[in-house]
């Protein structure tokens, strides 16, 4: 009989673009019968749509979908027989996640993009790297010409960088609502991770995490590298 598998997505952190590779590598494992994808339900996500999956609303405090998938991981491994957990995300927190799971006996596979740390990778029975793709809404919104508002984020990223290291997300915050009264939380992505990363031709950001640092691309801008 196939190994039973689950699937828990950080819906956070990856796009809904690569569900249907999420799942082929999955059944490639054994047999799926727990498919779960993890996001604030309240926001505009294209998981909503992804009807393979059960959408778990995971609320909207700090860490609220991380803190929820590693419950239910450790929930499953103990009591739902799970022989092989498939953790999607490319969240270096989800490092310790793996290797307790293993502690158990449960093999886990990673799935994540290219900047999944090495730690998290490692600590994985195996990893797979995603393909890079852009949603429709991605392809649009770096086809366009900075904005104001991108514009006045490169200047506050440009005067906080350290030794071309970027400005903490949470500094940039700080700073675009002192220097400009600009609350992200008024604008439809509602978080700067969201902002930033909708925005992939003109900023490079961290995985999640207190330390995560935003640069700018000049490219973006029109400028050279």
């Amino acid at each position: 009989m196939a190994p039973r598998v689950a699937i828990l997505v950080d819906g956070d952190n990856v796009s809904a673009t690569h569900q249907d590779e999420i799942f082929r590598i999955s059944q490639d494992i054994g047999r799926v019968d727990i498919a779960r994808v993890y996001v604030n339900a309240q926001g505009n996500s294209c998981w909503h749509d992804a009807y393979r999956f059960n959408l778990i609303h995971s609320g909207t405090g700090k860490n609220a979908t991380d803190l929820l998938l590693a419950i239910d991981a450790i929930e499953l491994a103990l009591n739902r027989n799970v022989e092989t957990m498939v953790l999607v995300s490319s969240d270096g927190d989800f490092t310790h996640l793996h290797r307790r799971l293993r502690e158990f006996g449960v093999g886990t596979v990673g799935i994540g993009e290219s900047k999944a740390p090495q730690p998290m990778r490692e600590n994985c029975t195996e990893f797979v790297e995603l393909q890079q793709k852009r949603t429709s809404e991605e392809s649009d919104s770096t086809a366009q010409t900075p904005t104001d508002l991108d514009r006045k984020i490169q200047t506050v990223i440009a005067q906080g960088s350290n030794k071309g290291k970027g400005i903490l997300i949470a500094e940039l915050n700080v700073r675009m609502r002192r220097l400009h009264d600009i609350k992200i939380s008024t604008y439809p992505e509602k978080t700067w991770r969201g902002y930033l990363a909708a925005r992939k031709e003109m900023f490079d950001l961290d995985p999640k995490g207190p330390d995560a640092h935003v640069r700018f691309k000049p490219q973006g801008f029109g400028q050279r590298p």
